[in-house]
């Protein structure tokens, strides 16, 4: 348990880093460069959020979603809300992963 707790601590470190710019280099989690995934921040924050752009569909095909669904637990922390963050594939015409718990 505590590994897992060290584990999310270190992506939600992660992700406030290349937020906030410091990260200009980007890392890959799930398939996806991190740099890329402010192309999709619109899409999943807010109470109303608007349609996902094509660059951000673009990021959604080549994510690893169901790899993402670990995650869902720290994304409020960065802002997101998870269940838009899970949308997103069926608002990009793709199939949405399958969330253990959800």
């Amino acid at each position: 348990m505590a590994m897992k707790l060290t584990i999310k601590l270190f992506v939600v470190l992660l992700a406030a880093i290349i937020m906030l710019g410091g990260g200009a280099q980007g890392v890959v989690l799930c398939n996806t460069d991190s740099t890329k995934l402010n192309l999709c921040r619109a899409a999943v924050t807010g109470r109303n959020p608007p349609p996902p752009t094509q660059a951000c569909c673009a990021v959604v095909r080549h994510a690893n979603m169901p790899c993402l669904c670990k995650y869902r637990s720290v994304l409020p922390s960065l802002g997101i809300d998870p269940k838009n963050a899970l949308a997103l594939p069926a608002k990009c015409g793709l199939r949405s992963p399958q969330c253990p718990g959800r």
